[in-house]
């Protein structure tokens, strides 16, 4: 099935379709920079479980970190952010202008590019490594990234993992590269997991 634009993104980075929720963390890109590059995640807030409001929360500010084990180990004092986050049922949250730098990439590198969150637009996707993920997600995916890729100059979709390997693994070996391939129409020069070496 071929997506269609059905989240147009307005002129402020927006996309019409989706919730809205503004994150404090993020800054403008810097000077001259613009998204080429989506880069697609998973996470689950406690790991492993879905439908709750960690994520939400995380990107907000708002955590407990009282709440959970991992969140006092691991999420104390953590800024981050992603532009967008879609649920298990495919229903699409925005936390962060696609004009604007989110904070999702971390220490990262494509082809040679450093500081990928400068020029890229983070999707995260509610799942996990050991998790296949559902076929809403992969609709809402994929008319996603075809009304990116109108409305910016987007040349590839790669990973989490093939910006920072060894560093990370999401949206991880479950996540159906090909299935995104088609869904979206793309040439196989968009798709960096064709290539042996990946985007390093």
């Amino acid at each position: 099935m071929s997506a269609g634009s059905t989240f147009p993104v307005d002129a402020r980075g927006w996309v019409e379709g989706a919730r809205h929720l503004p994150s404090p963390n993020f800054e403008a890109r810097p000077a001259g920079a613009i998204p080429t590059l989506i880069v697609v995640h998973n996470i689950s807030l406690p790991p492993g479980e879905f439908g709750g409001s960690g994520v939400t929360d995380l990107f907000l500010n708002r955590l407990d970190c009282d709440a959970h084990p991992y969140y006092d180990t691991h999420l104390r004092g953590v800024r981050v952010s992603a532009h967008f986050v879609i649920h298990r049922d495919g229903a699409l949250e925005q936390f962060v202008s696609c004009d604007e730098r989110a904070w999702h990439a971390g220490l990262s590198n494509f082809f040679g590019r450093e500081r990928c969150n400068d020029f890229s637009i983070g999707i995260e996707l509610e799942g996990s490594d050991a998790t296949t993920f559902e076929a809403a997600q992969y609709r809402t995916l994929a008319s996603l990234v075809v009304a990116l890729r109108a409305r910016y100059p987007i040349d590839a979709v790669a990973g989490h993992s093939d910006i920072a390997p060894g560093r990370k693994t999401d949206p991880g070996p479950h996540f159906e590269w090909p299935r995104l391939q088609r869904d979206t129409q793309l040439a196989d020069q968009y798709f960096p997991y064709l290539y042996p070496q990946h985007a390093r």
